[in-house]
Order: structure tokens, then sequence, then C-alpha cells
């Protein structure tokens, strides 16, 4: 793939080289390879928001909250998520605005599974 992005990029094909970074960051991330798929993903958005692709940059930067959701970094996916969902929200895109507040909703259900194994129950301390 990533020699589809080079050829992409030799004839000027910015959108092509903005979907191949994206693509090759997604793999990145199904194989668990998270600081690898951030690294081609920051690559994708930023010539994503260079073009003007806002459905692009929308998809990219729920990728990239994805991402930093399975890291357990919830501040950082929350702020992706909510930029993506602006995006969607703007350009019309019910598709999008589906996945990212599915998204946003399993931070918040992961935020309060974590909150109450961290926190004593009532019982553990009156003990």
């Amino acid at each position: 793939m990533e020699s589809a992005a080079t050829i992409r990029q030799q004839i000027g094909n910015r959108s092509g080289v903005g979907t191949t970074l994206n693509n090759i960051g997604f793999i990145y991330s199904s194989l668990g390879q998270y600081p690898k798929a951030l690294e081609y993903l920051q690559q994708a958005l930023a010539i994503r928001q260079q073009i003007d692709d806002r459905y692009s940059v929308g998809t990219t930067l729920n990728n990239i909250g994805s991402i930093y959701s399975s890291l357990g970094q919830y501040p950082e996916a929350s702020g992706y998520l909510q930029q993506a969902l602006a995006i969607s929200q703007q350009i019309g895109d019910r598709s999008g605005d589906s996945t990212t507040l599915k998204n946003i909703g399993s931070i918040y259900e992961l935020c309060c599974i974590k909150q109450k194994k961290d926190t004593p129950s009532l019982n553990r301390v009156s003990n």
C-alpha cells in the first residue's frame, strides 16, 4: 500500500494519497499497532485538510478518535470525535453522524465501566 501512496503522490493525486494513508493507518489499527496507525492517520488528516475534503477529514478524525479510545485515552478520543461530529453535521453526513455518535457513546460506556472499577463500592468502604 505504501507504493500506492508513492505512485499517487508522483501523479499529483493528493486525495488518493490521503485515502491510501488513511487505509494504511486503519490496517495498523486493526493489527493493534496504534502508534504506527496514528502516524499514518495524522499524515492523511493533514492532506485531507489541505485539500479541504471535509467528508474525508471527518472520517479520519473519527478513526483517530477510535484509536485513542482503544488506548484508553478518552479525553483525546472525545476531542477528535467531537470534531468529526461537527463536520458530519455541517455537511449533512447522516452516516458519519451515526458512526461518530456510536463511538462517542462507546467512550462514555468505557469511562463508566472504568470508573466503577476504580471506585470502591460502599460495601467495601464500610467494612
